[in-house]
């Protein structure tokens, strides 16, 4: 696929990040895992991330990984990119963008490095060791303890010409609009923090035109719906939506940490399209909250 329609994807459209299929046992379930993926792509989606942090990538092994990713792409057939993650150590990344080339996807999220405090020097160097040891173009995932600032994203930009995109998960505009204003137009911004539709307002007024939609996986016309009256500056219908739909949603999201996940595989059983359980060490919600949710997707129809 030609890196302009993989950038133009990234800067006009709603991205969407399908959740991970896992039967009653918690093992991967391929079938329904590609029936979802089907299902995502007939709902006028741009691109499609996969074995994202919404698809817990952080518990997928290197064979449930394999399988998602080859999966995807045969779903998907060209109709629009197809982007898998990629991260942990240096050398677990490497495996995992080996395994995405061999499938034929067109781009990777890098995520930040595993658990430790890290200078930003060195999340420079593991970003740049993984970036140039695959040929795919890369998004960085600016999040946790992987914050790069204006200064080292434009000198990995620099170092690394199939560096492509930048996703936000810290929602700071200050830092984000300074990156913006250094980088320019060399990279493709996404806003990318939890419930991005909870400040896409703010990310469309810097120039961030597109957003993670993990909701999308349970209210596909409504995400569908925002996203649009957003784009043509319908602020009545942004504002009802927000007001009965994304706040609630956020506030429920707040409750534990890991939520921001669990409610979204939660909300896919209430439509009749289960993915099974989250994995320890998430956890699903409550009955009480899982009513909760069932009223914010009624209240907001």
């Amino acid at each position: 696929m030609e890196l302009s329609k993989i950038k133009s994807s990234l800067e006009d459209g709603l991205l969407s990040f399908p959740i991970t299929d896992f039967d009653e046992k918690g093992e991967f379930n391929a079938k329904t895992f590609a029936e979802r993926v089907e299902w995502f792509v007939s709902h006028d989606v741009s691109s499609v991330f996969v074995a994202g942090g919404t698809g817990e990538f952080f518990s997928l092994t290197v064979d449930e990984y394999e399988q998602i990713v080859n999966i995807s792409v045969k779903v998907v057939a060209e109709r629009v990119p197809v982007i898998a993650s990629a991260g942990r150590s240096i050398a677990e990344a490497k495996t995992f963008t080996k395994i995405a080339e061999k499938a034929g996807i067109h781009a990777i999220l890098l995520f930040p490095p595993y658990l430790t405090e890290c200078p930003q020097d060195g999340v420079y160097e593991y970003a740049k060791a993984i970036m140039q040891n695959t040929s795919l173009p890369v998004i960085y995932y600016n999040r946790g303890n992987g914050v790069l600032s204006a200064e080292y994203i434009k000198k990995l930009a620099d170092a690394c010409p199939n560096f492509i995109g930048l996703k936000d998960g810290t929602g700071n505009m200050q830092d984000l609009n300074d990156t913006i204003k250094t980088v320019g137009k060399r990279l493709s911004y996404i806003g990318g923090v939890p419930t991005a539709e909870i400040i896409a307002e703010a990310y469309l007024s810097i120039g961030v035109n597109t957003y993670s939609s993990a909701a999308f996986n349970f209210v596909p016309e409504l995400a569908n719906k925002f996203y649009k009256a957003l784009r043509a500056g319908d602020k009545a219908t942004v504002e009802e939506i927000t007001q009965k739909f994304y706040i609630p949603l956020v506030r429920l999201r707040g409750k534990k940490n890991g939520y921001a996940v669990s409610l979204i595989k939660a909300g896919a059983k209430l439509i009749g399209k289960s993915a099974g359980d989250v994995r320890p060490p998430l956890t699903m919600p409550t009955d009480a909250e899982v009513e909760q949710l069932r009223q914010i997707i009624e209240q907001s129809k």
